[in-house]
């Protein structure tokens, strides 16, 4: 029975919700089924993290690949160093995310940004007006107990940061590390083998137009963030499962 006290347990009643979650949670348990992860997942964790990391640095409005000579695109290199942090499961820094969650976010800006800020502004979010606040109410309400599904954690957490955009440069590549630190840490996709963040790219109108949706905190916006979400996380888990499939035949 779902604790109703819950700050946001009002958006798993939202129409659809619920169920959207349920069926992202079958798809990413799915790919954990899967013979090559049973072994294998550190390889196809690994390849998950890459294709999520370059998607992440091209909705950031960075590059898709690294470059074959010169200076690698700062965005890319920071989403490849968040995703570095991060695959696997990342036992560290969920436990850091568990306990100390600011020092998490500050450490994943850390490696978001240290291309494109000075070394005084790495990990240091904006404190005007009431950012500071909603940080905090948002990491409680993310981290602490509850029964709230991961599904609608993890895309809380997502909005919110891309709304405030806390750190004022790399917030985007923040959100999305943030999102599959979430489920990885909820044991929705503990090894991190979905890529949700290709289907973030690929519908960028979308994901764009419902991230305002969701800052506008109308229930119609939440709905649609939520339910893209979701449907983010479903996506993802067949481009697990694709990374599975072609490792299991390189295996056989």
């Amino acid at each position: 029975m779902r604790v109703t006290s819950h700050p946001l347990a009002p958006l798993v009643d939202l129409p659809g919700v619920a169920e959207a979650g349920e069926e992202a949670r079958e798809a990413l348990a799915k790919v954990h089924r899967h013979r090559a992860n049973l072994r294998g997942w550190p390889a196809t964790a690994a390849e998950s993290a890459l294709r999520g990391a370059r998607a992440s640095a091209v909705l950031e409005g960075g590059a898709l690949q690294l470059p074959e000579s010169g200076e690698p695109d700062p965005l890319l290199a920071g989403a490849l160093r968040v995703a570095e942090a991060l695959e696997g499961g990342a036992t560290s820094l969920v436990n850091v995310w568990q306990k100390a969650p600011m020092q998490a976010l500050a450490r994943l800006h850390a490696l978001a940004a240290a291309d494109l800020v000075d070394d005084d502004r790495l990990g240091r979010p904006r404190i005007e007006g009431d950012v500071g606040q909603r940080l905090e109410l948002l990491v409680q309400v993310v981290t602490g107990k509850s029964d709230i599904p991961a599904t609608v954690l993890a895309a809380v957490a997502h909005g919110e940061l891309l709304t405030l955009a806390p750190f004022g440069t790399a917030d985007g590549l923040v959100a999305r590390g943030v999102s599959r630190l979430v489920t990885i840490a909820a044991g929705l996709d503990p090894h991190g083998l979905g890529v949700p963040e290709v289907f973030w790219m690929r519908h960028s109108g979308d994901y764009q137009a419902a991230a305002r949706g969701f800052a506008s905190g109308t229930p119609d916006g939440l709905t649609a963030w939520l339910m893209l979400s979701c449907k983010a996380l479903r996506a993802g888990a067949k481009e697990g499962l694709s990374i599975a499939e072609a490792a299991a035949k390189r295996g056989s």
